[in-house]
This record gives C-alpha cells, sequence and structure tokens, in this order.
C-alpha cells in the first residue's frame, strides 16, 4: 500500500512538515500566510495553462504544485493552532455527502440543472459560519479579474432564476448599453463614460455566457491572437531592416492583413485551442462552484 493515494499523502504533510521544522529549508521555513498568496494565484494559473495545452503530463506536474499550496497553507494553519489537514478533510467531505443527497442519500435530480439548483438550496440553507443567511452571490471573490467575475456573478443570480430567458434579451441590452456609451462620449463625461464601459462590458459578458461561451477564455484567447500576429508584423518588419515604429499606419494595417489572410489560408499556424476562426471551443461557461 506505499503506493496508495492516501500513504503518499501521508507522506507529503511529513515533507511538508520537515520542510517548516528545525534544520528544514530556510525559504519555506519563513513563508508565512499572506507571503504564499501569490503563488496559489500563480500555480492555479499554471494549471490552467497546462489545461489549455492538453498534455497530460504538464497538467499532472502543475495540479501538483496547486494541491502542494493547499498542504503549505494548512501547515502554517496547523502551526497557528487553527486547524489542520484533517480538519479540511473532513469539513470538504462532510460538504461534497451534504450538497449530494442524490447520490449519498434518497433525492434524485433529472439532470446537471436540477444539480445545480439543488446545490445552491442547500448552500442557502447552511447560511454563513456566523450564522447569518447567504446572499446567491457569496463565494465570487472580489479579487477575481474584472471579466471573470463578472461572468460568475451572473452564473450564481442565473440558478436562482435572475436571468434572461435566451440570449437575444441580453443582446438587445448590449445595443442599449452602447447606445448609453456612445451618449456619454459624445458629451465628453468622463464619469459617465466609465459607468457605461462597464455596463456594456458586463452585458457582453452575459451574451457570451448565454451563448455557451467561457468570456474569459474568449478574450484570453483573442490577446493570445493579437499577440502571435503582432509578433509576426514585427518579424516581416525586421526582415525589411525596419521597426513598427518606423511604418505608416497603412503600412502596419497590410502587413496586419497579410498575416491574418495566411492563418485563413493554414488554420495550423493558429493554436489547437482555437477554432479555425480563433474562438474557443464549446465548453460549459462557469461551471466551478
Amino acid at each position: 500500500m506505499a503506493d496508495s493515494p492516501g500513504a503518499l499523502f501521508e507522506s507529503l504533510l511529513t515533507i511538508m512538515t520537515r520542510l517548516r521544522g528545525e534544520g528544514g529549508c530556510p525559504w519555506d521555513r519563513e513563508q508565512t500566510r499572506e507571503s504564499l498568496k501569490p503563488y496559489l494565484i500563480e500555480e492555479a494559473y499554471e494549471a490552467l495553462d497546462a489545461i489549455d495545452r492538453g498534455a497530460p503530463e504538464p497538467i499532472l506536474e502543475e495540479l501538483g504544485d496547486v494541491l502542494f499550496q493547499v498542504v503549505f497553507h494548512c501547515q502554517v494553519a496547523s502551526e497557528r493552532g487553527e486547524f489542520a489537514m484533517a480538519d479540511l478533510l473532513r469539513r470538504l467531505n462532510d460538504k461534497m455527502i451534504r450538497r449530494h443527497p442524490h447520490v449519498f442519500g434518497g433525492g434524485a435530480v433529472a439532470d446537471a440543472r436540477e444539480a445545480l439548483a439543488q446545490w445552491e438550496r442547500i448552500k442557502q440553507d447552511e447560511g454563513r459560519p456566523d450564522g447569518s443567511p447567504r446572499s446567491a452571490l457569496d463565494g465570487v471573490p472580489k479579487t477575481l479579474p474584472a471579466l471573470l467575475r463578472a461572468q460568475r456573478l451572473q452564473v450564481k443570480a442565473g440558478r436562482v432564476g435572475f436571468d434572461w430567458s435566451e440570449w437575444g434579451q441580453a443582446w438587445a441590452k448590449v445595443r442599449e448599453e452602447v447606445a448609453e456609451l456612445d451618449d456619454g462620449v459624445v458629451k465628453g463625461d468622463a464619469a459617465h463614460i466609465r459607468e457605461e464601459l462597464g455596463d456594456l462590458l458586463f452585458s457582453i459578458v452575459n451574451v457570451a455566457r448565454l451563448l455557451g461561451a467561457d468570456a474569459e477564455d474568449s478574450l484570453r484567447l483573442a490577446a493570445e491572437k493579437f499577440t502571435r500576429r503582432f509578433k509576426e508584423v514585427e518579424a516581416e518588419m525586421r526582415a525589411e531592416g525596419r521597426t513598427v515604429g518606423e511604418a505608416s499606419p497603412r503600412d502596419l494595417d497590410e502587413k496586419w492583413e497579410r498575416v491574418k489572410a495566411r492563418e485563413a489560408v493554414s488554420p495550423a499556424a493558429a493554436p489547437a485551442s482555437e477554432g479555425s476562426a480563433g474562438m474557443p471551443e464549446h465548453r460549459e461557461p462557469g461551471s466551478g462552484r
């Protein structure tokens, strides 16, 4: 049983304790909950990047790094006398069983949508740790990237019925917000522009969600596409002995269009994670709980 998940996890906890103990690693010993925060975020994003690449080995590596961050935080909490890994695992196990009565009890659900609605009802009934009632929007951190946070808020609200019935209604809202932003631009009102631009972005996220696209992932892919094409334009300019800054806008536009045309002729030039038009493959948005 030396290679069983349980035995290997116990070994990991032992390694973590030694790293933090007397004679352990100086760097690990000096870390605090606050100093570890950036690493937790970084490792999570590296895991997402590995998942996008699709190769099993990087996914294996990066998920391990995410797990190590969880173990690290539990070790710090244990040293502070707050909780230990056993407490975390016990609470997690209890929560998963309690919120899946259709699996571990006598309940039943018809589909994934019903399962999510049931999850939200149970979560609402549980309340917050301090006994106060939960909001349907609880669990969406303010520290999330703004686009992702908008998407998660909309998903949460949609689970309790606060949603458009179909994407066309949300698209009409986008048109409305464009008109309001245009009005702010015409008036030159900076505060109004900022507010309406935010409303427009929020509405576009709603349309993406209702169409089954992940807004955060779509924008990330668009940024990657722009980076790839811009670097190709730079390469063309270098081949001519010039820099981008030395070219006219017309010249840059022509080179940009040539890069786009080459990608259209040879879709293989685009990353495997994109479709033929550079759009992300369909996935269920906001599946995290």
